[in-house]
């Protein structure tokens, strides 16, 4: 079976051990896209590729084979692309990035070559590891402009006060719809407020923890509706704790 050599920006999402010696690790890469990779665990230090780089949102550099129709593919080198400054140092944004990483995890399945999805996501954990404070709605704004990319942003031109937010529709509207799957006016108004976010001026937005956790709550049923097989994800506990 032939192959092909890539050499790719990466970002890990998942990682974990398999049998005695091996790692499987699955990417979001610059690319191809998704990936998911099979790697041997070094029993030496000088061993090329190590553990310790497929931690969490970590920014790669790899070289690999790719066979079609394999599902597992071969590293053959990795390196660090942009070294953290403050993520794994700093309690608050490591639990974020550990929240990302299984968010972006299942949100990106399947996702094929978008060059504009991978650069936001690394401009993204960029800014995060960058930022000195005020990033309290860094994943609520995170999540929001995700959807831009993968496909159903809704149009903040529909909104008006008292609108309802159906969530099927991805659209705001005067009308209550004939499903449930719709937020009201209260929770319409707060997706309103997040669309107008970004992170350099996010910090203007006064949330309250209850108010925080609200929207990452919606933000997840509207992935559900829209992401075929989304889970619950086990570290939203790590996030609802945040900054009480």
């Amino acid at each position: 079976m032939w192959s092909m050599l890539v050499k790719t920006k990466a970002i890990v999402l998942h990682s974990f051990k398999y049998g005695e010696s091996k790692m499987i690790v699955d990417m979001l890469t610059e690319e191809e896209g998704r990936m998911s990779f099979v790697t041997s665990i070094p029993k030496t230090s000088k061993a090329k590729v190590k553990k310790q780089l497929f931690q969490p949102l970590t920014l790669l550099e790899i070289e690999c084979d790719v066979r079609p129709r394999v599902q597992l593919q071969k590293l053959k080198e990795v390196r660090i692309s942009e070294p953290f400054a403050s993520i794994p140092f700093d309690a608050h944004k490591l639990s974020i990035a550990l929240f990302l990483a299984e968010f972006l995890y299942y949100s990106t399945r399947g996702e094929q070559q978008n060059a504009l999805l991978f650069a936001y996501v690394e401009n993204s954990i960029l800014w995060l590891d960058g930022c000195q404070s005020a990033f309290a709605n860094f994943h609520l704004v995170f999540m929001m402009r995700l959807t831009r990319f993968i496909g159903f942003y809704p149009n903040i031109d529909d909104y008006h006060e008292g609108s309802v937010f159906d969530m099927r529709a991805a659209a705001f509207s005067s009308a209550v719809p004939l499903h449930t799957d719709y937020l009201p006016a209260d929770d319409a108004a707060r997706i309103s407020t997040l669309m107008r976010m970004n992170y350099e001026s996010m910090h203007l937005f006064r949330m309250s923890h209850t108010d925080r956790n609200r929207i990452v709550d919606v933000l997840l049923m509207y992935y559900r509706l829209h992401v075929p097989n989304f889970p619950e994800l086990r570290s939203l506990e790590v996030v609802r704790d945040l900054w009480r």
